[in-house]
């Protein structure tokens, strides 16, 4: 038998739900795949890994579009040439976003206040203990992992080779946790910090209707 007929065979079965041919489909193609996208992925196992397992799942849920006309190996590779093509983009735009917000500063500057020294000035030290308050709760509301990614990095100053050895995954992995890390706090943060003033302003309108 042909391996175009085999390939159509295999596909048939995949489209009946049979669960032997999933698992010849994925113990076959895998490794496969895993070769194929390795090296274009910077020999990084991790994001290889996630990469071959996303270009599977999709082509399952596209068998129905296999028409047999190139090898079935030959049909994955162009999926998972799309899937690497879409991860490097997204990488892209993430360490777009890590440098910006490198620039600004405004994630680095908020955490990095868990660590100042203490103020001669009450009012100063009444601030920073409110900052820290607020980036405590902002942190716990986060995934653990992003909490504490951002803590490795900003308050023990570790590298992201570090914070991706702690974290058991890929330098590539790390530095997008980092990124989707920041964005989320920024979002908790900046709502916790609203609420605050919006606070304050109702306590000093409460205040002036008293004293009237």
């Amino acid at each position: 038998m042909t391996d175009e007929l085999e390939d159509r065979r295999l596909v048939k079965r995949l489209l009946a739900h049979d669960r032997e041919a999933f698992n010849a489909f994925f113990d076959g193609y895998f490794p496969r795949l895993y070769r194929f996208a390795h090296t274009r992925l910077g020999n990084d196992p991790d994001t290889t890994k996630e990469i071959v397992q996303v270009t599977l799942t999709k082509a399952v849920r596209s068998l129905s579009s296999y028409r047999g006309e190139a090898a079935l190996f030959t049909w994955l590779c162009t999926i998972c040439r799309n899937v690497i093509a879409d991860h490097h983009e997204r990488v892209a735009r993430e360490r777009q976003h890590v440098v910006l917000t490198e620039d600004f500063a405004d994630v680095r500057a908020v955490v990095e206040s868990l660590t100042a020294p203490d103020s001669d000035d009450p009012e100063i030290n009444f601030r920073r203990l409110e900052t820290v308050r607020l980036i405590q709760v902002a942190l716990d509301q986060l995934p653990t992992h992003y909490g504490n990614a951002l803590e490795w990095k900003y308050v023990y100053g570790f590298s992201v080779d570090e914070i991706a050895a702690k974290l058991g995954v890929g330098v590539e992995a790390a530095q997008s946790v980092l990124a989707r890390a920041k964005r989320g706090f920024q979002e908790v943060y900046g709502a916790l910090t609203s609420e605050l003033v919006s606070g304050r302003a109702e306590g000093g309108r409460e205040a002036a209707a008293d004293a009237v």
